[in-house]
């Protein structure tokens, strides 16, 4: 495989990607994670420039995986997609962070967030605890969430960072989100109630099920490589709820 695509990305890319696995490998016991075959390194086109994707993917006892995605579309466009899913036996929400960067250099969307599962879409109270006592962020540019968005805490975090003292606090930010979703999950036990596990994996396919309705990402995937391959790639690699 070439070298990974984060050298030649937005640096704020690169940095959370960076951060990202630092922060999983040294709170995480990882071990590597089968990925779907061809879908590891993918090279395609999108309106005459080239496309490539690279995926990296590992999994731990409570996360059955952990998924980081790079992209980038001639010089134009760079993507960074990141979920974490838990293993249904941890009653655990769904990390999960994007970050789009366009023409010009500028960052067009960045979102992280911790993603409740349960019924109620609340968070575990350990969670909300130690997302609330992080300080206050003011970025200048908020952005809305889409309409299909129901699965987002309120913790959730959309901007369009304006600059590089914006950027870095979004990169902080997501730092602290990983750190503290990372070391409860370490010290969570797994889940003994079979109704438990049942509603962790209702959680998760909803959180699939609206993930898949990003109507943006799907048309890219679509014009570079089909609407078959689209849909194979969305349902088994993006976003694969567990049966």
């Amino acid at each position: 495989m070439p070298a990974s695509l984060r050298n030649r990305q937005h640096a704020l890319i690169c940095q959370l990607a960076e951060c990202i696995e630092k922060v999983w490998q040294t709170n995480l016991e990882l071990s590597p994670y089968r990925v779907p075959e061809g879908l590891g390194y993918i090279e395609g086109h999108l309106e005459g420039e080239k496309l490539v994707i690279e995926n990296l993917c590992y999994q731990a006892p409570q996360f059955r995986k952990l998924h980081l995605e790079l992209a980038q579309v001639g010089n134009g466009l760079d993507i960074l997609h990141c979920v974490m899913f838990p293993n249904p036996e941890y009653a655990l929400p769904i990390f999960g962070a994007d970050i789009v960067g366009g023409r010009g250099g500028a960052i067009s969307a960045a979102i992280a967030d911790l993603s409740p599962v349960n019924t109620e879409r609340s968070l575990p109270v350990v969670y909300n605890l130690a997302l609330s006592a992080l300080p206050d962020l003011n970025f200048s540019q908020p952005r809305a969430l889409p309409e299909w968005a129901d699965i987002f805490s309120e913790f959730c975090l959309f901007v369009r960072p304006m600059g590089a003292l914006e950027e870095q606090a979004f990169l902080q930010r997501v730092g602290d989100f990983l750190t503290i979703h990372c070391q409860i999950a370490s010290a969570t036990k797994p889940l003994t109630s079979d109704l438990e596990v049942a509603s962790s994996i209702a959680g998760q396919q909803y959180y699939c099920e609206k993930q898949q309705q990003n109507d943006k990402t799907r048309r890219v995937l679509e014009k570079s490589f089909g609407t078959e391959w689209a849909d194979r790639y969305m349902t088994t690699m993006l976003f694969d709820s567990v049966a």
